[in-house]
């Protein structure tokens, strides 16, 4: 696992905490972080967000986190270790509901399917061969000379 790849694991646990623990925003809704992508020189951070709910609890999310944008960096700055706090950014991630609509969409199409009983095939019957008779070979001895 790469530095980058620990720094935005930690950021993301981080900022999760903080989010749950220490805001107390009355905004904010049921908020999920779902996944942060850094630069690499990591010094930006975008986190992704989730929100149960409606489109309008989305926007009060979005602007309470926001305006905790300078809380929320000073304490990963405090908490994790960096010589420089990234500068972060909200985003919200739509990638649950998507998965979620697509499900329902899936499901309607296998309610819209009947049921097809199994045709029984009537497969032509090849007629039976008449066996010739066969009548066992006669096999010739051939007696060896002393």
């Amino acid at each position: 696992m790469s530095r980058q790849d620990r720094v935005t694991e930690a950021i993301r646990q981080e900022v999760s905490v903080i989010i749950h623990d220490e805001l107390k925003d009355p905004r904010l809704g049921f908020v999920t972080i779902t996944r942060v992508e850094m630069t690499p020189d990591l010094r930006y951070a975008k986190i992704f967000f989730s929100v149960l709910g409606k489109e309008e609890d989305y926007k009060k999310t979005k602007d309470a986190l926001d305006s905790a944008l300078g809380f929320i960096r000073k304490l990963i700055a405090q908490r994790i270790n960096l010589r420089l706090a990234p500068e972060i950014g909200f985003e919200d991630d739509r990638s649950t509901e998507y998965s979620v609509r697509i499900e329902e969409i899936l499901n309607e199409i296998k309610g819209l399917e009947v049921p097809k009983a199994p045709k029984k095939e009537t497969v032509a019957k090849k007629p039976k061969r008449k066996r010739a008779s066969v009548e066992p070979k006669k096999v010739r001895r051939v007696h060896k000379k002393k």
